[in-house]
């Protein structure tokens, strides 16, 4: 078995997770680029390799169980093992004007699609990489969060959280205490599993406002590349830990 690491981001094809994969190559990690459409993984791969990144595409739908099993099968015939698990892959969900989600006229169809990708997408692929993941000597696991996703935060008048976004916002709550419910699980395993907020970004999910993909994407790196002994269960964003 190959002594170099491995990273599968999901949706790494663009925007944050194609430059969480692109900073984790840069550090000398294999990277498996997860993607649901393969024509553009493969062609993000290609962008990749001529920055001299060692990636290889893994078509990836995180809402298929079917799919999820042969990206890990895939992953396991590639190397054998993963070192870093980045739950990248998200959607907001259909929005109304000003970027909103009135929660008084949501369409439950909505709702369940969102939850369906960000946070039964996390559990499906992180069970699903387990095994893989127990057999490396130093396990990661990044969850993409958002500090939309703060009831702390959410809940306070004075702090600016943005529009309301009642399908989305809410499955942040629960994928932080899915982390937590992880972090307290696999204590002593030496898998290190935390959620990261990388700000507004700048890609097609908030059209193109916020900052660079590739600032935000140091916090989630710096994550997933942890030394053995780092915290575990956290929740945090450039600056430090955000409250629950």
């Amino acid at each position: 078995m190959s002594d170099t690491k491995t990273a599968l981001v999901t949706g790494a094809n663009k925007g944050l997770g194609y430059e969480i994969a692109a900073g984790l190559g840069a550090r000398g990690h294999r990277v498996a680029v997860g993607a649901r459409d393969k024509a553009r993984g493969e062609a993000a791969v290609k962008m990749l390799h001529a920055a001299g990144v060692d990636a290889y595409a893994v078509p990836l739908d995180v809402t298929s169980d079917r799919s999820v099993a042969e990206a890990a099968e895939l992953i396991e015939r590639q190397g054998g093992r993963l070192d870093v698990l980045v739950n990248n892959a998200g959607i907001s969900g259909e929005t109304g004007p000003g970027w909103a989600q009135d929660p008084t006229a949501l369409d439950l169809d909505v709702v369940r699609a969102v939850v369906e990708t960000n946070v039964y997408g996390v559990i499906r692929v992180t069970n699903a990489m387990l095994p893989l993941l127990r057999r490396s000597a130093a396990p990661r696991i990044v969850n993409i969060s958002s500090s939309v996703g703060s009831m702390t935060w959410q809940s306070d008048p004075n702090i600016d959280v943005g529009p309301i976004m009642a399908a989305y916002s809410p499955t942040k709550s629960y994928l932080n205490a899915v982390t937590v419910h992880y972090a307290r699980q696999l204590a002593g395993t030496g898998i290190l599993i935390n959620a990261v907020c990388p700000g507004l970004v700048a890609t097609d999910f908030t059209g193109l406002q916020g900052r660079p993909p590739q600032e935000a994407a140091a916090t989630a790196i710096r994550l997933a590349t942890l030394p053995d002994g780092g915290p575990t269960g956290s929740f945090v964003n450039d600056d430090g830990v955000i409250p629950w």
